[in-house]
């Protein structure tokens, strides 16, 4: 086994040193660009509404990295009801939140390293305590991720993600 913690890039050829474990999409999927200018909508770091009748969170789909203490993370976009993004905003701030039940939510991020679309996979949302994003965690099915979420990946998959991923620009690193 190698010690080598980096990857090369499919498209250039380059190597780089680091490996990167997580991956953000800035937006969800449905968010576009004249969104930004509308009094209705709102894009934060963790929070979206469009046109005041969609409702999206942040949250962390995290995968086991087997054969090391590593997790491997996709930061992505849920959709919530009206009725669950009042009742996580209402919480937003407050200490014990993590009590709080899962919220049903639609994954509104498409991830290109994927041969089927990941666009609404269904999906429970795990509140976690004040200043940390939220568990994204998927139904069990068939779809690539979530094997991968339940099952875990080993560094050779995060090196090819890697190496996709820096060939497409996609996938804004944090």
């Amino acid at each position: 086994m190698t010690s080598d913690t980096g990857f090369t890039c499919a498209c250039c050829g380059t190597h780089r040193p680091d490996l990167p474990m997580n991956y953000t999409a800035a937006a969800p999927a449905v968010w576009e660009d004249a969104d930004a200018d509308a009094d209705d909508c709102l894009l934060s770091a963790d929070q979206c509404v469009i046109g005041a009748q969609h409702y999206f969170v942040k949250g962390l789909i995290e995968i086991p990295v087997i054969g090391c203490d590593a997790v491997f993370s996709w930061g992505v976009w849920v959709s919530l009801s009206r009725e669950s993004y009042s009742r996580v905003s209402d919480l937003w701030n407050r200490p014990g939140r993590e009590a709080e039940e899962p919220y049903f939510g639609w994954l509104t991020t498409d991830l290109p390293v994927y041969p089927t679309a990941t666009f609404n996979l269904k999906t429970l949302v795990h509140t976690r305590p004040v200043g940390e994003r939220f568990f994204v965690e998927l139904e069990p099915t068939e779809h690539p991720l979530a094997v991968e979420q339940h099952g875990g990946i080993n560094l050779s998959r995060v090196r090819e993600i890697a190496s996709t991923l820096s060939c497409a620009g996609d996938g804004e690193q944090r």
